[in-house]
């Protein structure tokens, strides 16, 4: 393999590196003596409590996270109306006095303050709750072990940060971020018990294992899903096509049930808050509205148009994570350290309000408030006075009494809000000028954000950069066509969304169905599938989905599907490591502890061989150790005690151990002229830690782990070998 060209010195040193940092998580359940003494002792009956347990866990996991969704939609709505109001209430005092700069500053500040406290939290109490965590649980569910990912502060951290960002004006989204908090909610309660609190609830121990608790965390990260856009079968594809690397039916049924819980626990809590006890008609937390089939109906004359939507959006989205791409290595060669963290990201919370501000002074699009022309518009009494409904947006701004600003209800609102506002605002609601400036503006505002030490979604921002230049294409179609019916403007801003959002994050399938049900309308299905699949392979072309290039910036060694196309030429011989360190079935317990205390050993798999007969074992006979249990080992499961923690007396070093009640007495094997891809598909289809390769006389002469594999990659020049480092 050639190679790969070295590149230049701007690009930080982890661009061709891999961590050795992350260890693989073990799907495969070892067979060892204790594993299987407990499953012998387990009869029908007991193995029919365990199913029950599964559907009641996932049953607690849709009703927490649909809570955990209330909370963050109620204290966003209300934190977000207060600052609008402060703000706007202020704009007005000085419209009439004069002195606008101090209203400017003002709002800068709000935001400035807000994203302060939200980045201090997350730079240095869990840096790990930073984004959406999308990124995180998506290596989770592949196998790797990211370290904190799915811990309770954690999930504080996480749900306190996305509602100060979303209330700081960051052109951010608190969708997002659900799929991590529904993962956290899923790990801690499949569990039974807190590592963080040092809570046992002496519940659920059958599950404390990586196999049991990957599948819950996939059930989580659906239930988030679901929470986030009202989307249960979408929330089930998700965690299918982005997360699971392991799939069955009765795994799928368990994950559409929590999906199911999650959605409709969501619906009733916020019907009941905004007083509708009985009319559940606020499924997620952003709900796109309905579409009319009838007037906004489309023809097979408008397929082309979509598909060239497509091939815009992935465009737009390989340059928005282009530039994302070099703005990250920048902050991790610059700004890696906590309090410049907290500096960029009151920065950009206060350029943010700055740049709002001056597009809604300088814009003049004022439109006058007809019927449902805007979401919450103000009402104008006799006297003069405002009168604010709850989730108001501040739409007058700058205009006389009775119109309404389009630039504020663009920018001086919750990105949510805005969204549905570019979908079902009628025609000549919005200006083109308007338009073009903010989705120019906001554009490098979302790529300036994404990346920030700040808990915040991508979704949302994507879907309404799309959706400002889709109503303005849908605004010129109209125009070309001389007003047809056909070319209505929030057709084509929920196309220009579909094409945006799936130019940046590369999802087909699932975001189809998510997109289907968050319009209440299979109608635009078809379109929307075309627009997806058209923005998908466009962006490929050029650069990687958002997600899959943060992956590869933090060095996580990511198993993607299938092994590169063109790796047919590699053995196992030639990317196993080597040399093994191999234990015998009966050791001297000084060996072991040495071993194991061993740093330059970093895959954690010891064979265990026969031993030569012709050989002498030198020592005090067998140690005397208790009994143990596999219930020992859950009780310490995830984290186990390092082995510098325990103490061994000089004479217990020269004991001997017996191994085999602990070794897995039948490990998968490859021989080592096994391809690299049939390696690679074993290794990923059955969740492996661990491959053992062995030679002719069936002898191990080498070991492949996640590392191994993750290596090689297909690069543009060709197959790629990347660099193992020890960050």
């Amino acid at each position: 393999t050639e190679l790969p060209r070295p590149y230049p010195n701007e690009i930080p040193h982890n661009e061709k590196l891999l961590s050795l940092k992350y260890e693989s998580l073990d799907y495969d359940n070892s067979e060892n003596q204790l594993f299987l003494e407990e499953e012998r002792r387990i009869n029908h009956a007991a193995f029919r409590t365990v199913e029950i347990k599964r559907w009641v866990i996932c049953a607690m996991i849709g009703i927490l996270t649909g809570l955990v969704a209330c909370f963050i939609d109620i204290v966003v709505e209300n934190l977000a109306g207060l600052k609008y109001r402060v703000v706007k209430d202020n704009i007005d005092k000085f419209t009439e006095k004069g002195g606008l700069s101090f209203s400017l500053l003002l709002w800068a500040t709000l935001n400035a303050g807000v994203v302060m406290v939200g980045s201090v939290i997350v730079a240095f109490i869990e840096p790990v709750a930073a984004g959406s965590g999308i990124p995180q649980i998506k290596c989770y569910l592949n196998g790797v072990k990211i370290p904190h990912v799915v811990r309770l502060k954690t999930l504080v951290i996480k749900v306190c940060g996305v509602i100060l960002s979303v209330v700081g004006g960051l052109a951010v989204g608190k969708e997002g971020p659900m799929i991590h908090s529904g993962a956290v909610i899923a790990a801690g309660i499949s569990q039974g018990r807190s590592t963080s609190l040092k809570r046992d609830f002496k519940i659920f121990e059958y599950f404390r294992r990586d196999t049991e608790k990957r599948d819950f965390v996939s059930a989580g990260a659906a239930a988030g899903v679901s929470a986030a856009f009202g989307a249960p079968v979408g929330g089930v594809l998700f965690s299918l096509e982005e997360g699971a690397s392991f799939w069955n039916q009765f795994l799928t049924w368990r994950i559409f049930f929590a999906s199911m819980i999650s959605t409709f626990t969501l619906n009733s809590v916020l019907s009941v808050y905004h007083g509708n006890a009985w009319d559940l008609s606020s499924p997620g937390l952003i709900n796109f509205g309905r579409f009319d089939s009838e007037k906004m109906g489309y023809t097979i004359q408008e397929i082309p148009i979509f598909i060239f939507m497509g091939v815009v959006g992935g465009i737009l989205g390989a340059l928005f994570n282009a530039l994302n791409y070099w703005l990250t290595m920048f902050r991790i060669r610059y700004i890696h350290r906590p309090c410049l963290q907290v500096i960029e990201a009151m920065l950009v919370a206060a350029v943010t309000a700055a740049v709002g501000f001056v597009m809604i002074y300088c814009s003049r699009d004022c439109q006058p408030i007809q019927g449902s022309s805007v979401a919450y518009p103000l009402q104008v009494g006799d006297a003069g006075e405002l009168h604010l409904s709850p989730t108001w947006c501040a739409c007058c701004l700058f205009c006389a009494d009775g119109e309404y600003n389009s630039m504020a209800t663009a920018f001086f609102n919750t990105p949510e809000k805005s969204v549905v506002n570019l979908f079902h605002d009628p025609p000549g609601s919005y200006n083109p000028m308007t338009l073009g400036m903010f989705t120019l503006m906001y554009f490098f505002l979302a790529c300036w954000t994404y990346g920030l030490t700040v808990s915040a979604g991508v979704f949302i921002p994507s879907l309404l950069i799309g959706a400002a230049w889709g109503r303005l294409f849908g605004i010129s179609l109209s125009y070309l066509t001389k007003g047809s019916i056909w070319a209505d403007p929030g057709k084509y801003a929920l196309m220009g969304a579909a094409a945006q959002l799936g130019g940046i994050v590369r999802m087909t399938l699932s975001l189809t169905v998510i997109m289907m049900e968050a319009t209440g309308n299979v109608t635009y299905g078809f379109p929307i599938m075309l627009v997806l699949m058209t923005a998908k392979i466009v962006g490929d072309y050029f650069v990687e989905g958002l997600y899959d290039m943060h992956i590869q910036l933090q060095s996580v060694p990511f198993l993607h599907w299938e092994a590169p196309v063109t790796s047919h030429s590699l053995t196992a011989r030639e990317v196993m490591s080597t040399p093994v360190t191999c234990l015998r079935r009966i050791e001297r317990v000084g060996t072991v502890v040495d071993i194991l205390s061993d740093t330059s050993s970093n895959h954690n798999g010891f064979p265990v061989v026969e031993s030569n007969p012709n050989t002498t074992q030198v020592g005090l006979g067998l140690s005397a150790y208790p009994m143990l249990l596999l219930k020992d080992f859950r009780d310490a499961y995830p984290r186990f005690p390092p082995i510098q923690s325990i103490h061994v007396s000089q004479d217990e070093r020269e004991c001997m151990i017996d191994l085999s009640e602990f070794m897995n007495p039948s490990p998968y094997t490859v021989p080592q002229e096994a391809s690299l891809p049939r390696v690679f598909k074993l290794f990923r289809a059955l969740g492996l830690r661990h491959l053992v390769v062995v030679n002719n006389h069936n002898e191990v002469v080498g070991m492949v782990t996640r590392k191994d594999l993750a290596r090689y990659r297909l690069g543009k020049e060709g197959l790629e070998e990347l660099s193992l480092a020890q960050t």
